[in-house]
């Protein structure tokens, strides 16, 4: 079904190696307190620009995830139950030394604890918002298997955007993400979320790249607006890693900014898509065009 051989990246998708007195800040305050983020386990390649902002997206409950996607080069494996009980509270301390005005929460999954890790989430989040009170804070969440007293957890802790990405269209889905994944537990997820609480905004996105026609490209961004998502984002896919699977298509930024006018077209709020979007790409400066949310 996949290529099995690499292909050239494109002069578009070069970027810098990261450096910067602001890097190295981050890098330090985040080593310090032994925190993880998503752009380094990801391999982000926004990583230098957002770190030189002072913007980085915090990974709590580990590093390790119990699931096992082929296009995500983070860890994977058992963590035995095991969380940092003062994560949530170091979590806070180092956005209040950085100075944060608005932070992305994202984690691995969690399937070996009991609650798949929303307790945790929603305690991070807390204490967020008890020591940073002028910070807004943005949970890009798992699927928490799809249960609905776990999602309203994070619900109540009241963060101001709450993503759950479908990762890759219908058809791929079953290829590219773990087993305990499914498109239509994604979309399950994103709904639930609205009708626990009908204000507050959310946000989806998805990967280009991986074997998709266009068809079901719009089949998705249709799908994601009968949910109620009022964010989406598509970025190209990038193999991380030479375990993963391989790049089927580099689009071009042209390509993206046509999938931006489909995303408006059919009635998403606010489309962001471009070769190096990520979940988390300018999620400040997105937040900022949500102000007639009601929370």
């Amino acid at each position: 079904m996949f290529k099995r051989d690499y292909l050239k990246k494109p002069e578009w998708l070069k970027v810098k190696i990261p450096s910067g007195d602001e890097y190295r800040d981050v890098y330090q305050l985040l080593k310090k307190y032994h925190l993880t983020t998503v752009c380094q386990e990801a391999r982000c390649p926004n990583i230098h620009e957002c770190w030189n902002k002072k913007s980085a997206t915090i990974m709590i409950l580990g590093d390790t995830c119990t699931r096992a996607c082929r296009f995500c080069s983070v860890t994977t494996g058992n963590p035995r139950g095991h969380t940092d009980t003062q994560e949530p509270e170091h979590v806070a301390e180092v956005i209040q030394k950085l100075g944060l005005q608005y932070v992305v929460i994202t984690s691995v999954d969690r399937d070996d604890l009991p609650d798949y890790g929303s307790s945790h989430y929603a305690n991070t989040i807390k204490s967020i918002k008890e020591k940073n009170l002028q910070t807004k804070v943005e949970a890009l969440i798992p699927d928490f298997n799809g249960k609905k007293d776990y999602l309203k957890k994070v619900v109540d802790a009241n963060p101001f955007i709450i993503g759950h990405n479908v990762e890759t269209v219908k058809k791929l889905t079953p290829f590219i993400r773990d087993h305990r994944c499914s498109y239509e537990k994604s979309l399950s997820v994103l709904e639930k979320i609205k009708t626990l609480h009908k204000g507050i905004y959310t946000k989806s996105g998805f990967m280009l790249g991986l074997g998709e026609e266009q068809n079901e490209i719009l089949q998705a961004l249709k799908d994601l607006k009968d949910v109620g998502v009022d964010i989406v984002t598509i970025g190209q896919y990038l193999q991380p890693t030479r375990r993963n699977v391989f790049v089927q298509k580099y689009y071009t930024p042209e390509e993206f900014s046509e999938f931006k006018k489909i995303g408006e077209d059919v009635g998403i709020k606010h489309m962001i898509c471009g070769p190096l979007v990520r979940s988390s790409y300018h999620a400040a400066e997105t937040a900022a065009l949500c102000s007639e949310k009601i929370i």
